[in-house]
């Protein structure tokens, strides 16, 4: 299951996510966490001290390895040059998943030991100061977008995604790689704001979308996520002394979080695996192959020298049947 936490900058989303992480772990359930955002947070959330955050391998740095893996003996993509964030598979490529070794976690992932279990992590790599007025941050989440391109992953398996804040990730056709994307919203007009922006960009491409009303401190705060969210309004979540001793550098086990959160963290579980019956790779498919004849159009083709549409296996779909061979 591929789970996304969005929402506007200080909402509260990579605080979630990583006690979804954490949750996840504690049931004994494979789990791979990505920070995807342009802050760097989701491993200091996961206690990781500054230094150990800091040395975390980027995957922007290793996405020549990335693709070469990916592309395997897919005749359609002869090299790794031509690859780009949307390349999607096709017969002969490597897929990834979530319980396996392999070269791509071998250098881009490292475990985090929590109190209920280890997890591995993997993040984008900071915004440098090289970056700037050079570089898009998408450039950075584009080898984010190709492992879940090339990512087969099954119901009791968890990929959980801290996307970058505000609407930004609909940039690339990454939002539609998720099973159930969570926002996270603030009980104000601007909280819900971005909740707007993704209802309205993701009518049209099945995008499952819940809301987590987080900072929530009383019944009016609830009528008001209530009246702007309506019946996509999961779960809230309040103060947590849990959560604040964690930010201090000074977390309890988790055990002990709060049972009003714990349940949250729950009911959010539940929905997650509901999705999975609805899950369909032909239509998953068929979406990542729209985006990346978008991206081949507007600047893939130009920038590699070759005709990217050329890449598409029109025979091929995404799934387990897909991935029984390997």
């Amino acid at each position: 299951m591929k789970i996304a936490f969005v929402g506007k900058g200080g909402s509260g989303k990579t605080t979630l996510s990583s006690l979804f992480v954490r949750h996840l772990a504690a049931t004994g359930a494979p789990v791979v966490a990505i920070d995807a955002d342009i802050n760097q947070h989701l491993g200091a959330a996961l206690g990781l001290d500054e230094a150990e955050a800091a040395g975390l391998p980027a995957l922007g740095e290793h996405l020549g390895l990335i693709k070469d893996h990916l592309r395997g003996t897919n005749p359609r993509v002869p090299s790794a040059q031509t690859m780009i964030k949307t390349t999607p598979p096709g017969e002969g490529s490597r897929l990834l998943r979530v319980c396996e070794d392999n070269p791509i976690y071998a250098a881009c992932a490292r475990p985090v030991e929590l109190d209920g279990g280890t997890v591995r992590l993997m993040v984008t790599g900071p915004f440098t100061d090289a970056d700037l007025g050079v570089a898009c941050y998408h450039s950075k989440t584009g080898a984010v977008e190709l492992c879940l391109n090339h990512l087969v992953d099954g119901p009791d398996e968890y990929v959980v995604v801290d996307m970058t804040a505000g609407s930004d990730s609909f940039a690339s056709g990454m939002f539609t790689r998720f099973d159930l994307t969570v926002l996270v919203a603030e009980p104000t007009r601007k909280g819900v704001s971005v909740y707007r922006q993704y209802k309205e960009y993701a009518r049209d491409f099945g995008v499952a979308l819940k809301v987590v009303g987080n900072k929530v401190q009383g019944q009016d705060d609830l009528d008001f996520l209530h009246e702007q969210v309506g019946e996509d309004l999961l779960v809230t979540v309040g103060h947590s002394d849990w959560v604040r001793a964690m930010e201090k550098g000074r977390p309890s086990r988790f055990e002990l979080l709060e049972d009003v959160n714990a349940r949250a963290l729950r009911i959010l579980h539940t929905a997650v695996d509901g999705t999975y019956a609805l899950r369909d790779w032909r239509r998953y498919t068929r979406q990542m192959v729209h985006f990346h004849l978008k991206n081949a159009q507007s600047w893939g083709n130009e920038r590699t020298g070759a005709d990217l549409a050329a890449q598409v296996d029109p025979g091929f779909v995404l799934g387990e049947e897909a991935a029984a061979p390997a």
